[in-house]
C-alpha cells in the first residue's frame, strides 16, 4: 500500500474520532502511558496490555528484570546462565531484535548497535513500573516494535523511604534503598541507590565452551544510582530532571583464542543517562517536551590484560533523544500527536567502527479514538525519516465491540518494521572479514489480531489469535571478498493466547496459556527458542499477617542451536515451581523469603547454559 492510501485510510479514521476517555474510565481503573504514549485508562488500550507495579515485583521476590519478565504473557526468555548473562526477549515469536525496550519511555541505547538489547544488564532496583504492549506499535514508536513494547519506568509514585537487604545462594547479596520527599510546597525530590554482588556458578553445562575447560564460577556485580527533582511552577506548568545510571561487571564462559592465547570472559558496561524537560496541562489539553542523553561503554576482556589489553573488546556509543507529544480530549474521544527525533552513534575507536558512525531519525505521529455507544475504535499513523533509509509509513487500526454487557469482541490490523541497526549498516572489521550494508531495507511485518474478552462470575479473560508475517529479514551472508548482510528472510508466525485473573475466597489467581508456531517462511523450520506451548500461574494467598505466593511455570518444547556443530539441537519441556512468603515484623519492618526451582530442575533456555538450579533468598525490608 503507497503512501497516500494509508495516509486516506488514517485520516478518515482520525476524522471519526473525536472525544474524551471520561466515557471509559473509572475511579478504580490503572492509567498507563504505553500504548500511545499519553496517560489512559487500561479499560481503553485494546491492545493486550500488562502492568506490573513495584509492589507486585517486591511479592514475587524478584532480583533481576528477566525473572519478571518471563511470568508474562507472550515472553520467551533465553538467557546464557543466571543473573546478568546475556539474555534474550521473545516476543509472540518474533525475534529478540523485535520487540522495543524502552526505558522511561524513550529505546534503550544498545538496541541499535547491536540489534537487540540485553535486558539482564538493567538493574532491577531501578524498576519501579513496567508496562508490556503486545502486538504492532510501529505507528506511534517506529522502529522495533514488530512484536510489542516493553516499558520500564524508574521514578518513585509515593512519597517516603525504602530500605532492603538480601541474602542468597550462591553468594547472593543485594542492598538497595530510595527515598522520596517534598521540600516545600512545589517541589519533590527523588533518590535511590543499590549495590548487587553474586559469586554465581560455571554456568556452561558441559564445562568447556569451545574446548576449554572453564570450571570457574561465572559472578556478577552492579552498583546504580538515580536521582530526580520536580517542580510544580504553577498549577499547569511542572519542570523535571533526572539523573541515573549503573556500572556492571560480568564473568561468563567464553571461546578460548588459541591464535592469541587469550580468553576474553568478563564484561564491563558503564551507563549514564540524563534527561529534563517540562509537561503542561489545562482542561483537556496536555503537552510534554522531553530532552535526554545516554551514553554507553561496554568493555569485554581477559582480566589478565585488562580492559585495553590483547584480545579485548570495546563499544562507546551515545544517544540523544528529543520528544515533544500533545493530547486533546473532545467528547467522547481523543487525538494525541506528535514529533520525536533521535541520534544514535558508535564513537571512533570502537571495535569495527574505525570512524565515528551515526544515524538520525525523526518521527511523526498520528493518534485517536472514539468511543460510540458500545464500540471502541482507534487508529494511528507515523512516518520516520532515517538518515539511511529515507521515509517510512506504518499505520494500524483496532476496533473492540461490547456485544453482550461485560463481553466484547476485537479485532485489529497493523503494520509494523525493524531498521537496520548501526552494526549491520556501518561495520567494517576486517578482523571477522565483515562489512556493513548500506542498502539494506527495514524488516517489515503484518498482522492481523482478534479475540474476545469478557467477566465471567469472578473471572476476568482474554483470549487472543494473531497472524505476523515479517518479509526483508536481514540475515548474515557469507561472501566473497568479505562477508555481508542481506534482506533475504520471511518468517510466518500464528499464535493464541489465554489470560485470565480471578479471586476465590483469600485467594487470588493469575494465569495464561500461549501457544506460537514460528517458522522460517521458506524452509519451514521453527525458530529457535521460541517454546511452542507455555503455561504460567500465579497463586497468592493471605492468612492473618502472612503473605503467601506459589509461581509454576511450564515451558514447552523448543529447538535451539548448537554451534560448535551448527546443528539444531531439541529442548525439552520443564515444570518449574517458586515459593514466596513474607510476614510484618512492626508496621515498618517485613521479612520476606523465596525459594526458587522448588524441585530443582535441570534444564536450559539457551543451548549448552546451565540455569542455577533451586536457589534461596531472605530479604529484610524497612519502611520510613
Amino acid at each position: 500500500m503507497n503512501n497516500k492510501k494509508v495516509f486516506l485510510i488514517s485520516n478518515i479514521a482520525l476524522s471519526v474520532m473525536v472525544g474524551s476517555f471520561s466515557a471509559f474510565a473509572n475511579n478504580s481503573d490503572t492509567l498507563s502511558v504505553t500504548a500511545n504514549r499519553f496517560q489512559e485508562p487500561d479499560s481503553s488500550i485494546l491492545a493486550p496490555i500488562t502492568v506490573v507495579e513495584r509492589e507486585q515485583i517486591d511479592r514475587w521476590q524478584s532480583n533481576s528484570v528477566i525473572d519478571v519478565l518471563r511470568r508474562m504473557p507472550g515472553i520467551d526468555v533465553g538467557q546464557n546462565g543466571g543473573i546478568g548473562q546475556q539474555s534474550s526477549i521473545f516476543v509472540r515469536g518474533t525475534n529478540s531484535n523485535h520487540v522495543l525496550i524502552l526505558v522511561d519511555g524513550v529505546r534503550l541505547n544498545q538496541a541499535n548497535v547491536s540489534g537487540s538489547s540485553d535486558i539482564s544488564q538493567i538493574p532491577l532496583s531501578l524498576v519501579q513500573r513496567i508496562e508490556y504492549i503486545r502486538g504492532p506499535r510501529s505507528s506511534v514508536y517506529g522502529s522495533d516494535a514488530i512484536g510489542g513494547v516493553i516499558n520500564i519506568l524508574t521514578e518513585r509514585k509515593t512519597e517516603g523511604g525504602t530500605l532492603n537487604a538480601t541474602m542468597g545462594s550462591h553468594g547472593y547479596q543485594e542492598y538497595d534503598g530510595s527515598i522520596k520527599q517534598k521540600v516545600g510546597d512545589r517541589t519533590t525530590l527523588t533518590a535511590a541507590g543499590s549495590y548487587l554482588y553474586t559469586k554465581g556458578y560455571d554456568v556452561e553445562a558441559n564445562g568447556n565452551t569451545g574446548g576449554h575447560p572453564q570450571p570457574d564460577r561465572d559472578g556478577f556485580m552492579n552498583k546504580s544510582l538515580w536521582l530526580g527533582v520536580n517542580h510544580d511552577v504553577n498549577d499547569d506548568v511542572s519542570l523535571y530532571a533526572r539523573a541515573y545510571g549503573f556500572d556492571n561487571r560480568t564473568a561468563y564462559d567464553a571461546y578460548y583464542d588459541s591464535y592469541n592465547k587469550t580468553l576474553t570472559d568478563t564484561r564491563a558496561l558503564f551507563s549514564r543517562t540524563y534527561d529534563g524537560g517540562v509537561k503542561f496541562h489545562r482542561d483537556n489539553y496536555s503537552s510534554s517536551l522531553n530532552a535526554s542523553y545516554n551514553y554507553t561503554k561496554d568493555y569485554d576482556y581477559d582480566p589478565r590484560y585488562g580492559r585495553y589489553g590483547k584480545g579485548s573488546r570495546f563499544t562507546n556509543s551515545e544517544q540523544y533523544n528529543v520528544q515533544w507529544g500533545n493530547h486533546l480530549l473532545l467528547g467522547n474521544g481523543s487525538i494525541g500527536g506528535g514529533v520525536d527525533w533521535q541520534r544514535q552513534s558508535v564513537k571512533e575507536g570502537s571495535n569495527g567502527f574505525p570512524n565515528k558512525e551515526h544515524f538520525d531519525n525523526t518521527g511523526l505521529y498520528l493518534t485517536g479514538q472514539q468511543k460510540l455507544g458500545n464500540v471502541i475504535a482507534e487508529a494511528s499513523v507515523r512516518s520516520d525519516h532515517h538518515s539511511e533509509y529515507n521515509w517510512h509509513t506504518t499505520w494500524q487500526s483496532n476496533l473492540a465491540w461490547e456485544f453482550v454487557e461485560g463481553y466484547s469482541v476485537i479485532g485489529g490490523y497493523g503494520t509494523a518494521f525493524k531498521a537496520p541497526n548501526l552494526n549491520q549498516l556501518y561495520v567494517d572489521n576486517p578482523l571477522w572479514n565483515l562489512e556493513g550494508n548500506l542498502n539494506l531495507k527495514p524488516e517489515e511485518s503484518k498482522q492481523w489480531e482478534g479475540g474476545f474478552e469478557g467477566l465471567t462470575g469472578p473471572l476476568a479473560w482474554r483470549v487472543t489469535v494473531y497472524r505476523n508475517d515479517i518479509e526483508n529479514l536481514i540475515v548474515y551472508k557469507s561472501a566473497k571478498p568479505v562477508d555481508t548482510y542481506e534482506n533475504i528472510g520471511k518468517a510466518l508466525i500464528k499464535g493464541a493466547e489465554f489470560t485470565g485473573e480471578m479471586d476465590t475466597w483469600v485467594f487470588h489467581h493469575t494465569f495464561n496459556y500461549q501457544y506460537i508456531d514460528a517458522r522460517n517462511k521458506e524452509t519451514h523450520q521453527r525458530l529457535e527458542r521460541r517454546a511452542r506451548q507455555q503455561l504460567k500461574y500465579q497463586l497468592d494467598w493471605q492468612v492473618e499477617k502472612l503473605d503467601m505466593g506459589v509461581t509454576y511455570q511450564y515451558i514447552g518444547q523448543r529447538t535451539d542451536k548448537d554451534y560448535g556443530t551448527n546443528e539444531n539441537v531439541s529442548l525439552g519441556g520443564v515444570s518449574i515451581w517458586d515459593l514466596t512468603a513474607s510476614y510484618p515484623i512492626t508496621s515498618h519492618l517485613s521479612i520476606r523469603g523465596r525459594i526458587a526451582n522448588l524441585f530443582d530442575k535441570d534444564y536450559e533456555t539457551a543451548y549448552g547454559y546451565r540455569t542455577p538450579g533451586r536457589e534461596y533468598f531472605l530479604t529484610g525490608s524497612y519502611n520510613f
